[in-house]
């Protein structure tokens, strides 16, 4: 009997990952490639051919069961993507259908965010929790809500779009075309631009004053932070204030057990959890303060969305 596997993908702003997953969990095999959201979508749609099928190729005699896909903006009842607001694909792009007969095979997909909550809630520290909200810090800021052991989707297959919530009226423009939504400020792309406020405004030497915008990566900014480099760290303390600000409202509405975070900006550790917490911690409600645990992903690292979108393929095919 042919070992089954479902293929599990995460479509982010800057790269996708694809990978071939047990029914336990196990990445029996993983690729990666650039989205290029800014290209034709169909031109995507070659290149993920092309990446699935040399990875069947390398792992030959699988049943494969189907597709799961995490994306931004994804909805699960249509099967299509939503006015991405870091890709030029169109409104309404036909993901499920197009990749579903370019490769053959049944599609299902969700917001990328709740792929990374459904990766938690199988995989992870959501095991034994009922209510926790998992938040994805990478290009943007996705999140997915997990209530009563269930995932929650509204009536558009996208609810829990917490990156554009606001938090200042007048704050910096987003992609989506909204002004100071959280995702511009904490995110890889929001704490960048946080780091160039801090250069203009300070005088301090930092390390990165030797980068331009284009350059400078999430990880190089959590490097210098974790060294020591005080614009970096400074960048670290704005973006907990912000994001413990919005989650201590979130709080107020969900009554979470747990807060997960995941994605490149975790990998500096307490440097954003000591001020998320701080931030969070003081602007609850009395009731709720001390009770919500604020906590970083242990899921497969790299792996976690690809394990999420799996995860649902597996739900959904099984």
């Amino acid at each position: 009997m042919k070992k089954e596997a479902v293929v599990g993908i995460d479509l982010g702003g800057t790269s996708t990952k694809v990978g071939l997953v047990s029914e336990i969990g196990e990445v029996i095999a993983m690729q990666r490639f650039d989205t290029e959201g800014r290209q034709e979508f169909s031109s995507f749609v070659d290149r993920l051919e092309a990446v699935y099928n040399k990875i069947i190729t390398e792992n030959e005699g699988l049943d494969i069961k189907g597709v799961g896909i995490g994306s931004p903006n994804a909805n699960y009842f249509t099967g299509q993507m939503m006015n991405p607001p870091n890709f030029s694909w169109g409104k309404r792009v036909p993901l499920a259908k197009d990749i579903g007969d370019r490769l053959s095979l049944p599609v299902v997909i969700t917001n990328d965010a709740n792929a990374a909550a459904l990766s938690e809630n199988l995989y992870g520290l959501g095991r034994d929790l009922r209510d926790f909200v998992v938040l994805t810090l990478g290009t943007g800021l996705g999140s997915g809500i997990v209530v009563n052991d269930k995932l929650l989707l509204g009536q558009d297959g996208i609810a829990g779009e917490m990156g554009h919530v606001n938090v200042r009226p007048d704050g910096r423009m987003c992609n989506c075309g909204l002004s100071g939504c959280l995702e511009t400020y904490a995110s890889v792309t929001g704490i960048k631009r946080t780091v160039f406020k801090l250069l203009a405004d300070l005088p301090m030497p930092s390390k990165m004053r030797s980068y331009s915008y284009n350059e400078l990566t999430g990880l190089m900014i959590t490097e210098a932070a974790l060294a020591g480099d005080l614009i970096a760290q400074g960048a670290f303390t704005y973006t907990g204030e912000i994001l413990g600000t919005k989650l201590a409202d979130a709080v107020a509405y969900l009554s979470p057990q747990a807060i997960i975070l995941t994605g490149g900006l975790t990998k500096a550790g307490d440097l954003l959890l000591d001020p998320t917490r701080a931030a969070m911690e003081e602007r609850l409600f009395h009731m709720y303060r001390g009770k919500v645990k604020l906590m970083i992903s242990e899921v497969g690292g790299e792996h976690d969305a690809i394990l999420g979108a799996a995860a649902l393929a597996w739900q959904e095919f099984n």
